[in-house]
C-alpha cells in the first residue's frame, strides 16, 4: 500500500509514528491485512510534485493500494483548480494503469479564500472520485476541522491528538477495498 501526500500524512510537527498512516499501519499489522504502508509523503508537496514522482513509486513498490492525500498546498497557495483536478485525475489514472486500487482523500479550505474557490475545491474530489470510480474519503479533517485543541501552533496542522480521528476517518474507506484481492507481493 502506498500513501502519497502532503504535511498532513508526512507527520510533520509530530513525533515519528504518532501520524494517521503509521496508525492505520499499526491497525493492518494487528488484523493480519496483509498489506503494508510505504509513506511517500512529503510536507509542502502539491499535486504537481505527486504528478511528477508517483510513477516512480508506483515502479517501486507495485502497491495493491494507493492512497492519494494531496492538493491542500495547491489551494492553500491559490492555485488553479482544474489544474489540481487535472493533477489528481493523472495520479488516479496512474496508479489504476499500474494495477491499483485507489482511495481519494478529500479536503476542504477555509471560506476565507472565497466561498466559491472554497466550494469548488471541495468538490473537486468527488467529481474525480466519480469520474475514475474511486473511492473518497470526502473530508481528511472530519471531527478535528472546528476544534482549535486538535491543533498544533500553527493552526493548519492536526496535533498528535488528531491523529486517530484522521486514521479512523480513512480506516472507514479503506478496509471495505480491504476484502478485495491482496498483492502478489507480500511487502506491499
Amino acid at each position: 500500500m502506498l500513501v502519497i501526500g502532503d504535511s498532513l500524512s508526512a507527520e510533520y510537527g509530530l513525533q515519528r509514528d504518532a501520524g494517521w498512516v503509521a496508525l492505520l499501519a499499526k491497525r493492518l499489522k494487528a488484523k493480519k491485512a496483509g498489506y503494508q504502508i510505504q509513506n511517500s509523503s512529503i510536507s509542502g508537496d502539491t499535486t504537481s510534485g505527486g504528478v511528477t514522482r508517483l510513477p516512480e513509486a508506483l515502479a517501486r513498490f507495485a502497491p495493491g493500494i494507493v492512497i492519494i492525500e494531496l492538493g491542500s498546498n495547491d489551494a492553500l497557495r491559490g492555485l488553479d483548480l482544474a489544474m489540481t483536478e487535472a493533477n489528481l485525475s493523472t495520479m488516479v489514472e496512474l496508479a489504476q494503469q499500474a494495477g491499483s486500487r485507489v482511495l481519494l482523500v478529500g479536503m476542504q479550505i477555509p471560506p476565507n479564500y472565497g466561498r466559491r474557490y472554497a466550494d469548488q475545491f471541495r468538490d473537486l474530489f468527488g467529481k474525480v472520485a466519480e469520474r475514475h470510480g474511486t473511492i473518497l474519503v470526502p473530508f481528511l479533517l472530519e471531527g478535528v476541522a472546528t476544534d482549535k485543541a486538535m491543533f498544533q501552533d500553527d493552526g493548519i496542522h492536526p496535533n498528535e491528538r488528531a491523529q486517530s480521528r484522521l486514521a479512523e476517518n480513512v480506516w472507514q474507506y479503506l478496509e471495505p477495498m480491504l476484502r478485495g484481492p491482496l498483492p502478489d507481493n507480500p511487502d506491499q
